[in-house]
């Protein structure tokens, strides 16, 4: 059988359109752009699979398509396709996949989403996604009425309302179901419960089980959890109910999901306690439970959950002590409890050797050893985990007044006053750190600030330092010093613009970030605005780990709030050109919401791999509003190429991320997101990202790309 693939770019050859004979026609994958001539189907009467996923195509759905009475695979999803969807779906009764997931394809008038009853004739159809589109309307109750082959179900990412119709349950093939990301309301109706069984379908109960992955996320679901929802066994992926307004406890028996392997219920209002039953889910990897109102303790039983991987029980009600049984935990590499009402002792074994995985902060009762520091230390204790840690700047500082000394003796100078530094580091003299640098060789610098430069080091002893040498003869250097002491005190270095990887690490640097300024902004006891935050500000220790550095514009604020006299500040505008804030420039004084700001065009630039400074922002434009003007139809448009996968997870933690970034750097400062919400907002996109894809799994891709919505 004649067919023709392609893995170019620029346009599809007009002259293709008329080989009469095609039967398959592939071009996905590509950077393919123009319009599909909607008498495709009229050209290739022949065709059988229709495949022009992943391309930048424009214009209309051919509606030539659905007049070809054999087509089997019409797949169109992510591209720019607009308009409505074509008519004559009901004459396709070969059809097996339609997708048309991702584009911008509205609903017709009081159609709504009704042409879905079309499909009823198509008797061999086993994958159907709409998601990721502008269409709005009711479930139709017909939709029950659909394939009995159908497996794969994706309707999310819409502007879809009302509730979901109990008639799904007789889809008693479906393995996904994903309707997350619209405005379903009322209650999840128990009857799903019922989609675990396929009676008439031994070869695919052997196979996988009926429905294996469900997402109801991101609604406006109501009421319970149906307890038909905890006997779904078959369900092998993820359970997915986040983000919606369900209320009510968790039953106790919830043996059933003893299968699954991620489950998420945050963002909700569920309350009561978490069943001691959990344990029993055995293959659970990742279960995320937070910003709820649960109460009581933390199941020891979750210790016996041996491949759990990721545990996140943050901003709720817990209380009680952290189960020794969790440091079982060996797999584990992410635990958030924080910002609950823990006591007692932190475990030290296990899972809980490393910290840079576990977060516990908000915790004023937790206790870091048995010394269980009085209440004036214990949140310094408890968020230790995610803030800057002191040492290296504790040497740093060491280093300049090293060099001031060298400097003073050379010049012949006495300083006029004396400032005592009291150490917790072996004294280093400025010969030791002369050697470290190489001479404060050029090729060892790593940084220039306002005030002074900073080099890389490495002592007799092996430690690599930072040490930055104060200019003392810039004005305004003494109080950069001071500040940057102060800061240091209230709260391995490589440089964020060094270049990054993937997306994942990149969101890791941004809450990283976010936490760090989160920190100064809310939980310092005097809060510290660090007017300085870009990308060279930012450094990593050797596991990666974003920290906040060079508080040497650093303003401390006499009390909690943006418009507070600052104790110790420097002189002039404070920022650096592209970070600064618009106030800055009328005269405001420094401000949180300042730093939100720049913190705003930092996240911009990081997901773009655009500098604000980039010659391409010229003219009255800028990092914001280019991005403002892609946002959030075309974000593939201004989003560093290489973050891009394809997959809907990865899109939709983009579009949270660019819409932070955008909420941070908005010109009114009484508009700008808090740090606190926009570190919820990435936190959540991280758990977005780490989740197991509801549109890849294995077992069901009985054809190339048939378990995934974006193909």
């Amino acid at each position: 059988m004649p067919a023709v693939s392609a893995q170019q770019s620029s346009r599809i050859p007009v002259s293709l359109y008329n080989i009469s004979s095609l039967v398959f026609l592939a071009v996905a994958s590509n950077q393919l752009r123009g319009e599909i001539p909607v008498d495709v189907g009229d050209r290739l009467p022949n065709l059988l699979n229709f495949n022009f996923c992943i391309n930048k195509f424009t214009g209309s759905i051919p509606w030539s398509l659905h007049n070809l009475t054999n087509i089997q695979s019409i797949r169109m999803a992510h591209n720019l396709l607009s308009g409505y969807v074509p008519s004559g779906l009901g004459n396709l009764p070969e059809l097996q996949m339609y997708n048309i997931g991702y584009n911008q394809i509205k609903s017709s008038g009081d159609e709504g989403l009704n042409f879905l009853t079309s499909f009823i004739n198509s008797s061999y159809l086993n994958f159907l996604a709409i998601d990721g589109n502008l269409l709005e309307g009711l479930i139709p109750e017909s939709i029950g009425n659909l394939s009995g082959s159908l497996r794969s179900l994706y309707l999310g990412g819409n502007r879809i309302y009302g509730r979901i119709q109990a008639s799904i349950r007789h889809l008693r093939s479906l393995a996904l179901l994903n309707i997350s990301y619209n405005y379903v309301s009322g209650e999840i109706p128990p009857e799903i419960g019922e989609l675990k069984i396929c009676k008439s379908c031994i070869w695919l109960q052997i196979r996988y089980r009926q429905l294996v992955s469900m997402d109801l996320s991101s609604n406006r679901l109501s009421g319970s959890i149906p307890k038909e929802i905890f006997s779904l066994s078959s369900l092998s992926a993820t359970l997915n109910l986040s983000s919606n307004q369900l209320t009510g406890s968790l039953p106790q028996e919830i043996k059933g999901l003893e299968n699954v392997a991620a489950v998420d219920f945050s963002h909700n209002h569920l309350s009561g306690s978490i069943p001691d039953t959990i344990g029993s889910w055995k293959s659970l990897e990742k279960l995320f439970m937070e910003n709820n109102m649960f109460s009581g303790v933390i199941p020891a039983t979750l210790g016996d959950v041996k491949g759990l991987e990721i545990l996140d029980l943050s901003s709720n009600q817990i209380s009680g002590i952290i189960p020794n049984n969790l440091e079982n935990l060996q797999a584990l590499h992410l635990l958030n409890l924080s910002f609950n009402d823990l006591e007692g002792l932190l475990p030290k074994e296990g899972a809980f050797i490393n910290l840079s995985r576990i977060h516990v902060e908000g915790n004023s009762k937790l206790c870091l050893d048995l010394t269980c520091w009085n209440n004036q230390h214990r949140k310094r204790t408890s968020t230790a985990i995610y803030i800057v840690i002191a040492s290296i700047a504790t040497v740093a500082v060491c280093s300049v007044i090293a060099v001031l000394l060298c400097v003073r003796k050379r010049k012949g100078k006495i300083m006029p006053r004396a400032y005592s530094i009291k150490l917790q580091h072996p004294t280093i003299t400025y010969r030791e750190l002369r050697k470290a640098t190489g001479s404060f060789d050029t090729g060892n610098l790593i940084g220039k600030g306002s005030f002074g430069s900073v080099y890389k080091g490495e002592l007799g002893d092996g430690t690599v330092v930072a040490v930055k040498v104060l200019d003392i003869e810039k004005y305004g250097s003494w109080k950069s010093f001071l500040a940057e002491c102060e800061a240091l005190k209230n709260g391995s270095k490589r440089r964020l613009d060094g270049g990054l990887l993937n997306i994942l690490e990149r969101l890791n640097v941004a809450i990283d970030v976010a936490c760090a300024v989160d920190y100064l902004h809310h939980d310092c006891e005097i809060p510290v605005v660090h007017c300085d935050l870009k990308p060279s500000n930012v450094l990593f220790d050797k596991d990666m780990t974003a920290k906040v550095g060079d508080f040497g514009l650093a303003k401390l604020l006499a009390e909690r709030g943006a418009d507070q006299q600052p104790i110790t500040c420097t002189g002039g505008l404070r920022g650096s050109i592209g970070y600064i804030p618009p106030e800055y420039g009328l005269g405001l004084r420094p401000s949180t919401p300042g730093d939100v700001y720049s913190y705003g065009v930092m996240l911009l630039e990081l997901f773009t791999g655009k500098s604000p400074t980039h010659e391409i922002f010229s003219g009255g434009s800028s990092i914001i509003k280019w991005v403002e003007s892609a946002f959030p139809a075309s974000i593939e448009q201004v989003v560093d190429p290489e973050l891009f996968t394809g997959k809907s997870a990865t899109h939709e933690c983009l579009i949270t991320i660019l819409g932070v970034g955008l909420s941070c750097s908005v010109d009114s400062p009484d508009r700008r997101t808090n740090m606190r919400e926009s570190l919820l907002k990435l936190k959540t996109a991280r758990d977005t990202l780490l989740k197991p894809p509801l549109d890849h799994i294995p077992d069901l891709d009985l054809e190339a790309g048939i378990g995934d919505s974006s193909m």
